[in-house]
């Protein structure tokens, strides 16, 4: 399977998905002029990697600076299909990286980690 990588831009995160290595990378802002659209390639690649990787263990790093409604939206959907791998028999690890003095990151990963309990979510200050 092919990595999937997507440059950061003003509005837009860094997306490193990495099949070999099993480690998921979305880093920056996150306002894009139309959400689903921009993260259509990531999901698609996502539900297709669940369905046929045998990675032990899929290590997610989310250091989301900011993000709008939409996008809240769109990571709702994300952790869904990461909560379905999961109990699905996947080992999934989820760490949600924030700045100590951003207490919106801090709120919404702390938010994140209540919606989805089942998952191996951890709040990692940088």
């Amino acid at each position: 399977m092919e990595n999937l990588n997507i440059d950061e831009t003003k509005y837009t995160p860094l997306i490193n998905l990495d099949a070999q290595k099993g480690v998921f990378e979305l880093v920056g802002k996150s306002y894009p002029e139309n959400t689903f659209e921009f993260y259509k390639p990531m999901m698609d690649w996502v539900e297709e990697y669940f369905n046929g990787n045998e990675q032990e263990t899929t290590i997610v790093n989310l250091e989301i600076i900011y993000f709008n409604s939409s996008s809240s939206k769109l990571f709702f959907d994300f952790f869904d299909l990461l909560e379905e791998a999961h109990n699905g028999g996947k080992k999934i690890e989820i760490n949600w990286i924030y700045d100590g003095e951003n207490e919106s990151a801090i709120e919404a990963g702390e938010d994140f980690k209540e919606d989805f309990e089942d998952l191996n979510f951890t709040l990692v200050e940088k």
